[in-house]
C-alpha cells in the first residue's frame, strides 16, 4: 500500500501528492515529508497521479518533468483543468534548473520549481510556505 500516514499521526500535516518515475526520489520524498509530519500519497508517473488525485484530493503536489508516457506539464495541464483541483498547487520537480523549464511550468499551472536533488528542508520548506499561503 502506497498511502502512508505520519509518523506521529499530527492532524496538522497536509496530504501531499509526490509524482515522480524514479523510486529513489518517491521514497527520499517520502520519508522527508512524513518526517515532517505529513501525509504522502505516492504516484510513479503522471496516469497514475491522475487516478490517484480525485480518490486522496492532495492540498499540495510535487510532479516531476521527465516522466514517459505522460510528461509533468502535461500531468500539471491535466490536473488543473479540473475545478476541483485548479487551487491545489503544483510543484515541478526537475533535475535541470533552466529558465525555460520553469516558464513552461508556470504556462501549464504550476506555482514554483524545485531541483532536484532537494534536501529536507527544501521539500518541508516548500509545503509550509504553500501552507501558509493557502491559510
Amino acid at each position: 500500500m502506497e498511502i502512508l500516514g505520519p509518523d506521529t499521526g499530527a492532524a496538522g500535516g497536509a496530504k501531499v501528492l509526490v509524482i515522480d518515475d524514479s523510486n529513489t526520489i518517491r521514497r527520499s520524498a517520502e520519508i522527508f515529508l512524513r518526517q515532517g509530519g505529513h501525509e504522502v500519497v505516492l504516484a510513479e508517473d503522471g496516469f497514475d497521479a491522475l487516478a490517484k488525485v480525485n480518490d486522496h484530493m492532495p492540498e499540495l503536489i510535487f510532479c516531476d518533468i521527465l516522466m514517459p508516457r505522460l510528461d509533468g506539464y502535461q500531468t500539471c495541464a491535466i490536473i488543473k483543468r479540473n475545478p476541483k483541483f485548479t487551487h491545489v498547487p503544483v510543484i515541478m520537480l526537475s533535475s535541470k534548473d533552466g529558465l525555460f523549464d520553469k516558464a513552461r511550468g508556470r504556462m501549464v499551472g504550476s506555482e514554483d520549481y524545485l531541483t532536484k536533488p532537494f534536501t529536507k528542508e527544501q521539500l518541508l520548506r516548500a509545503v509550509d510556505d504553500y501552507r501558509r499561503g493557502a491559510a
